[in-house]
């Protein structure tokens, strides 16, 4: 399979219009590709539509981008269709009960196939933002794979990655957007240790650039980029590609699904079948 992981900046729109012009592109420019992944919050450009004074109010930039959840999933359903891809849309605020979650949804060549919302939430999540978690991790079965998302925050604990990884998936995609180059760090270290200890594929798409216009996009840090693990079937260094820090677009990797069975069964090392036994280590006098 070909995947493509974005580093995906932030534009003021005028319009929907605008919005489907962007995706579309971007869209096209990864059109090679079996799997494109868009980043944590990337549907926050969409407070925007609401104008200065909804984009600039944290809360009210909540329910300006929810508003538009039935448009942004039309047009990525058409898209996948149209070029016969699975894409992992940005994720935005869902507000299925009074306070929203951070909803990201996955779309096939045949329609919508299901979302995913984050678990664990950051501080600023949490005491400025008020957007919750919904516990619960799902499963995709694909025809290019089983894959998983740990959003952002999610993917910087192992417990998680180990469930997905339990059930067998083997491509972990990792939507981020960080402020600050430590946080971006975080998550790629959170990224990388989650290819390592579960020897599978895990993708990495952040935004990038600053926003004037909305306090919790303001600044973006990160580098799109696609792990796995260092353990003797692939790259020495664990990554399959690497985007430069900050630049936005594309960055692709083209894999052979079959080495993650492969590295479990048969790698220089064994984390994932060897698991239990570090589960089982106990505290000696």
């Amino acid at each position: 399979m070909k995947i493509a992981a974005a580093a995906y900046p932030f534009d003021w729109l005028a319009d929907l219009d605008a919005y489907r012009a962007k995706i579309g592109a971007w869209v096209e420019k990864a059109a090679d590709c079996d799997l494109l992944v868009f980043p944590e919050y990337g549907a926050m450009e969409l407070a925007s539509l609401g104008g200065r004074e909804v984009a600039g109010d944290l809360e009210a930039s909540l329910h300006e981008v929810a508003r538009h959840e039935a448009a942004r999933d039309a047009l990525h359903a058409e898209l996948a269709a149209r070029h016969r891809l699975h894409i992992l849309a940005a994720s935005g605020p869902c507000f299925d009960g009074p306070r929203p979650v951070n909803r990201a949804v996955l779309f096939g060549p045949r329609g919508r196939i299901g979302h995913q919302d984050k678990q664990v939430m950051t501080r600023f999540e949490r005491e400025d933002w008020n957007v919750v978690g919904a516990p619960g991790l799902r499963v995709f079965d694909t025809p290019i794979g089983r894959l998983g998302v740990l959003i952002c925050y999610d993917s910087e604990f192992p417990l998680l990655g180990r469930a997905l990884a339990e059930a067998g998936v083997e491509v972990v995609l990792v939507p981020s957007c960080t402020d600050t180059v430590a946080g971006f760090n975080r998550v790629r270290i959170g990224a990388m240790a989650r290819a390592l200890e579960s020897q599978c594929v895990v993708v990495q798409a952040p935004t990038v650039g600053c926003v004037d216009w909305n306090p919790a996009i303001d600044e973006n840090r990160g580098a799109a980029a696609i792990y796995a693990p260092p353990d003797g079937l692939w790259p020495e260094s664990g990554v399959l590609a690497e985007g430069l820090m900050d630049v936005p677009g594309w960055v692709k990797a083209e894999l052979d699904l079959d080495l993650v069975a492969e590295s479990r069964r048969n790698g220089r090392v064994l984390p994932f079948a060897h698991w239990p036994e570090s589960a089982a280590v106990r505290l000696v006098d």
